[in-house]
């Protein structure tokens, strides 16, 4: 990400819950860990006072619709009592009139005179059952207004042909009234139960956090200390966190362990070439005579291209063990099509060391995955190998072939000296060199062969060859990934 693209990242506005979490900029575990349960908390609340609410109306109007019922029951009683001829008395519609409760909606109905008193749109719904001292319920409107209604008939007492109808109904602003009381009184005691819950939540988040204090103090004590942190006393949710800590401390160990076993392998093998130097020059000093002079140079050249080459191949072995490079890129190679490639810039090298450079392989793709510059290393260091101990007028064989497993063998073969039966699984050992072998070598072309083999998860052989001399196998799994 480019500096630009970062800056615009970092203007861009932030969501409203992370300005929350993160007020000065910095991620805190307590804080998110709070601000994600207080949030649930206060929605609960919020639900808790809708159900609440919706409990207490319905509880309001279970009273409500009791009173209601009692109140058109006394009621109708009263009127079947009166011999009103067709009329209520002044005293039955002072009482409906200003019945309590705020009944102030009614009808009365008789079945022979119609209606008495009252609005005469305020009626049972049809088809409703009405029944002698069992008042019926029910939900009507009027002039917008929603109502609950109570109906209940009586036989006229005066006239036992006739039967009174009552009707009463009240709005519905009592029972809401009742419901809010209800809510307003259950919620401070709601919120005080919420924020007794988060003070608990913020004690034991608090606690909680202090389980990660002995890990802390046990790190801060470290100095040098790579060694995995383990699981003694560290708490199953950051056992993740830890693990990939020794992971890379594990990292950090090869690095470090690979940089000092540099340094040493470095003082071991240039100490020889830079004491003969020392002596060399010291020689040339003491006795300057142009015979003693062009000597003491011809030894300072071979050295001075000892102690180059040496360096040069402790440097691509250490590259080749770096742990950066496990993970590289490995792209289809087609082997048929490389190896005469890379050979083509060997030729002039072999013709000057007397060796007849050949090669044998299908003309058919063989595909693996691979590396093209690791690879070319590791072809450049068995060739090298070959044309150093192989000797002049030697004949050195590169082939490729496909085995019955659908491997893909490499293979370098050449019918020079060879090598002691004994000493074939030694080969691709660190700075190990035949007994007995007279050629200058570092010891380290066939070790940086082995790692670069292993990073691309083939397997090397050491065998005799046919005609005597060495033959190594470098075999590669098939190419996981097809081509188009």
């Amino acid at each position: 990400m480019s500096d630009a693209e970062a800056s615009m990242q970092q203007a861009a506005p932030q969501p409203w819950l992370y300005r929350i979490l993160t007020p000065d900029g910095r991620q805190s575990l307590r804080r998110r860990l709070l601000a994600f349960l207080l949030i649930p908390l206060m929605l609960m609340l919020m639900i808790e006072s809708l159900i609440t609410y919706s409990g207490a109306l319905i509880y309001s109007n279970h009273v409500h619709d009791r009173d209601l019922a009692d109140t058109v029951v006394g009621m109708a009683q009263m009127l079947s009592k009166e011999d009103a001829q067709g009329q209520i008395s002044e005293k039955a519609r002072f009482v409906l009139d200003y019945a309590s409760e705020g009944h102030n909606y009614y009808s009365v109905n008789s079945q022979k005179n119609g209606v008495l008193a009252g609005n005469p749109l305020l009626q049972p719904p049809a088809g409703a059952s009405i029944g002698n001292d069992e008042p019926s319920l029910f939900s009507t409107a009027f002039k917008h207004r929603k109502l609950r209604a109570a109906s209940v008939s009586v036989p006229s007492e005066s006239d036992p042909s006739d039967t009174l109808t009552l009707t009463i109904a009240e709005t519905l602003r009592d029972r809401h009234q009742r419901a809010r009381e209800i809510l307003l009184l259950s919620i401070p005691a709601q919120a005080l139960l919420i924020a007794a819950v988060f003070a608990l939540v913020w004690y034991g988040v608090r606690i909680g956090l202090r389980a990660l204090d002995p890990l802390t103090a046990r790190l801060a004590a470290r100095e040098h200390d790579l060694a995995p942190i383990g699981d003694a006393d560290v708490p199953v949710e950051i056992l993740p966190l830890t693990r990939t800590i020794d992971g890379l401390f594990a990292r950090l160990r090869g690095m470090l362990a690979l940089q000092e076993r540099f340094i040493a392998d470095a003082a071991h093998q240039l100490r020889t070439p830079l004491a003969g130097l020392r002596v060399h020059v010291e020689r040339a000093q003491a006795d300057p005579s142009p015979a003693t002079v062009n000597d003491a140079l011809d030894h300072i050249q071979r050295l001075t291209n000892r102690a180059s080459r040496t360096s040069t191949q402790l440097l691509a072995l250490t590259r080749a063990q770096s742990p950066e490079h496990e993970a590289g890129v490995h792209t289809l190679i087609d082997l048929s099509r490389l190896i005469p490639e890379l050979l083509s810039l060997r030729i002039h090298e072999a013709i000057a060391a007397g060796v007849d450079l050949g090669y044998d392989g299908p003309t058919d793709p063989v595909w693996i995955d691979g590396d093209r510059t690791t690879l070319q290393e590791l072809l450049d260091n068995l060739i090298d190998n070959s044309l150093r101990y192989a000797g002049r007028n030697s004949i050195v064989t590169v082939a490729i072939y496909l085995e019955e497993t659908r491997d893909v063998c490499l293979s370098i073969e050449d019918n020079g000296p060879g090598v002691p039966a004994a000493f074939l699984a030694r080969l691709g050992e660190r700075f190990f060199r035949v007994p007995g072998c007279h050629e200058e070598g570092t010891g380290l072309g066939l070790a940086i062969v082995q790692r670069i083999a292993e990073r691309h998860h083939a397997k090397v052989h050491y065998l005799s060859g046919s005609e005597g001399g060495l033959r190594v196998e470098v075999l590669f799994p098939p190419a996981r990934t097809s081509k188009d």
